[in-house]
Formats: structure tokens, sequence, C-alpha cells
């Protein structure tokens, strides 16, 4: 065993077998749950920052908030119908690049395929940034390591994530 595949394994663990896959996957209710964090992290942040950006502006700007929202929900109808004619066009599974690229090209699914690590990498950071606000205010002697409690929970998320565990 070279160095690589030790340090791979000290870091990651034993690799998991091909017959135990299948007890790595989801349900689908387990499934919805971890899928979905990521519009949930979207709608739960952008409605706060929505807010602060029309408190900012002025009582009169708060009137907005109504259409913004019917402007929300009208954009979630779109994607939903955009998600369900995908299901239906690849039902064997196909993300945003392979839809991109087979329908559009190779530029056009490489910008999805970027777009969606930009997506990932922008909700990882909101999430754990907000999660690490919440346990120093929860904690206020906390607060002079926030950087640092940041970054150990993005590592343990990227273990969790590159060994594959499923709860």
């Amino acid at each position: 065993m070279t160095l690589s595949p030790r340090f791979k394994q000290l870091l990651f663990g034993k690799s998991l077998p091909t017959s135990a896959h299948a007890e790595e996957r989801l349900t689908n209710p387990e499934a919805l749950a971890v899928l979905s964090s990521d519009a949930l992290s979207s709608v739960a942040y952008a409605t706060e920052e929505i807010l602060l950006v029309l408190v900012a502006a002025g009582s009169s700007a708060l009137g907005l908030s109504l259409p913004i929202a019917a402007a929300i929900v009208l954009l979630l109808a779109v994607v939903i119908l955009s998600y369900r004619q995908t299901i239906k066009a690849y039902p064997d599974g196909g993300g945003a690049y392979i839809v991109a690229r087979e329908n559009l090209g190779l530029y056009p699914g490489l910008i999805a395929g970027a777009s969606l690590m930009i997506d990932y990498i922008l909700t990882v950071t909101v999430s754990i940034s907000a999660g690490t606000a919440a346990l120093t205010s929860a904690i206020p002697g906390l607060r002079p390591f926030t950087v640092e409690l940041c970054l150990i929970f993005i590592f343990l998320l990227m273990l969790a994530n590159l060994r594959g565990v499923k709860e």
C-alpha cells in the first residue's frame, strides 16, 4: 500500500464494499429531507435578507414584501414544473449538466455544472456561517473562534460527504 491509499484510508476509513452500497441508499422521505436542504436554506436565508434590505430602505419599502413574495412563489412554481419535466424526460436520472449538454451543447452543460458547484459552495458557506452564528450567540465565549469553528464544521461536513455517511 503506497502513501496515498494509506492516507486516504486514515482520513476516510476503509472503503465500503459494493455489497454495502445498497444499505447506504436513502428512502424517498430521507432523500427529500437531505436533498431539499439547498432549497430550504435558500428560502430561509433569502427571506431574512430581503426583509433586512426592505427595512433598511424605509417603512414605505415594506409594501414591496408581498409582490416580492408573489414573485418568489411564481419562481418556485416554474422550478417545480421544470423538475417535473426533467424527471419525465430523464427517468433514470439527469442533472443540470446532462440535461443542458444533451439539449443545448457542451458549453451550456459546462456552465450548468459550474453554476451547480458555485451553488453548492454558497449553500454550505451560508449554512455553516448561520449555524456558527447561532452557536456563538448562544455561547458568547466562542465568538473569538468564529472562523476556526466554521473551518472545523466545513472539514467535518467534507469528511462525512467523502466517506458517504448516510445518516
